[in-house]
């Protein structure tokens, strides 16, 4: 990199008025080639495939080309001008939120090269402002739809009523999938109405389950097989795996006539949601589904408007009663 460097004053990048420095020889050819060689020896270091440094090298020349309309380069750009090609992705929203944070993440990773190589003694990106990546959420069922899912089984078949009452179960407890097909009997207690539960992090949690989920589970209980330590054992006794799972929900969903079809997931954010829209404490769902954070619970759940309102009607001293 050259050590002479000239400085465009005050050029404009949106809401910012600052000086950036550029090298002399600045044309987009020779930056290319740079950035390129620079990479190679990255990619080098780091043991990267081809595919991972052609990611690298593709995303790294779309903030250079940007950078470039704007009088500056991926070798002097600094955190402004960073954030303003961050921004301005943002502003097409022709990019994803993945997209915007891969590339946020590759300028990371060049920049820190830059400066273990004595290139840059700063890290521009190291004050940029973090891309979160949004956590799409299921197709939330209503309560019809729901209950026209727990209806679609043959409960007058073995495996249809063993389909039932994990349905039910799924939905009266809000379980995680990988948590339900591993239940065994000694998980149940059916006097006090509560399922014991080893979750993430092998942490244990007790859950109850209401009337209807102890009805079917009673009656899969007088028929199940004793050969299997397993609640809902698949075939030869083993435990059901989620992606067979998966496909009876598709089976059941189909015949219900339920569009788009849902995972088994699903139901457990109509858990959470049902729950709330009734009257639950956030932070009692939150303790049910298992999750460390209140703030994951938030993401998996939706509060009808009229819900809020209703809320707040209620709770607020200014609130109407």
């Amino acid at each position: 990199m050259p050590d002479q460097l000239r400085t465009h004053p005050h050029k404009d990048y949106g809401n910012h008025s600052f000086s950036i420095p550029f090298p002399l020889m600045d044309t987009t050819q020779d930056n290319e080639e740079s950035i390129t060689g620079l990479l190679q020896r990255l990619a080098m270091l780091r043991g990267w495939s081809a595919k991972t440094t052609e990611s690298y090298r593709t995303d790294l020349l779309h903030a250079e080309a940007f950078l470039q309309r704007h009088t500056s380069s991926l070798m002097q750009a600094d955190a402004a001008a960073l954030s303003s090609y961050l921004v301005s992705l943002r502003r097409k929203n022709a990019f994803k939120e993945s997209t915007i944070q891969r590339r946020r993440s590759a300028l990371s990773t060049w920049f820190n090269y830059l400066q273990d190589q004595g290139l840059r003694e700063d890290q521009p990106t190291r004050h940029l402002a973090k891309v979160r990546k949004s956590r799409p959420l299921p197709k939330l069922l209503n309560e019809q739809e729901v209950q026209a899912l727990l209806d679609a089984p043959d409960t007058s078949t073995p495996t249809g009523l063993r389909d039932r009452c994990m349905l039910e179960v799924l939905y009266a407890t809000g379980l995680r999938v990988s948590e339900l097909v591993s239940l065994s009997l000694a998980n149940i207690d059916m006097a006090a109405g509560l399922l014991r539960v080893l979750g993430k992090g092998n942490k244990e949690r007790l859950i109850p389950f209401g009337e209807e989920a102890a009805h079917w589970l009673q009656a899969w209980l007088n028929i199940r097989p004793d050969t299997t330590s397993f609640l809902f054992a698949g075939r030869a006794g083993k435990a059901m795996t989620r992606q067979n799972f998966w496909l009876r929900i598709h089976r059941h969903a189909t015949q219900a006539g339920i569009k788009p079809l849902p995972s088994p997931h699903t139901l457990r954010h109509a858990f959470a949601t049902h729950l709330l829209n009734h009257g639950a404490d956030l932070r009692a769902v939150q303790m049910l589904l298992g999750h460390a954070n209140v703030t994951t619970t938030e993401i998996y759940t939706h509060v009808s408007k009229a819900r809020l309102h209703e809320l707040v009607n209620k709770a607020h001293p200014l609130g109407k009663h």
